[in-house]
């Protein structure tokens, strides 16, 4: 099993607003670099997207824990299996958080992934710490 872990990151607002942005997949675009990702799809409860010049991805949302995990396995069609949880830690009415993907990956596969995936979920963590600032 194949664990990649983002950066954990501080989010301005509270684990609940955290927790519902990401409950529904709507808002999962607005975390993914818009410059690679094409075919978007959502119903709010599953996704579905193409990374540039790879696979078409889906996530599914999966038992959530109110307020403190949100999962998401990956759906038919995909690649790999994987799942990915994004934990949540409120603190002083901010939350922490942070990304961890386990992927059932072969060897070959995972070289070539595992950089790519990882800044991946840097960078959507990154998106995460900005969709809640207000102007």
């Amino acid at each position: 099993m194949t664990k990649i872990e983002s950066k954990k990151v501080t989010v301005p607002a509270s684990a609940a607003d955290v927790f519902n942005f990401l409950s529904n997949t709507n808002n999962i675009e607005r975390l993914l670099p818009t410059d690679k990702i094409s075919n978007w799809t959502s119903d709010g409860k599953a996704c579905s997207f193409k990374v540039q010049n790879a696979y078409q991805i889906g996530l599914e949302l999966t038992e959530n824990t109110p307020n403190t995990n949100v999962r998401y396995k990956s759906t038919a069609g995909t690649p790999f299996p994987f799942q990915l949880n994004v934990t949540l830690n409120e603190v002083d009415g901010k939350t922490e958080a942070q990304l961890l993907c386990e992927a059932e990956i072969n060897m070959f596969l995972e070289m070539m992934v595992k950089g790519p995936l990882k800044n991946l979920f840097d960078y959507m963590a990154d998106k995460l710490t900005t969709q809640f600032v207000t102007a």
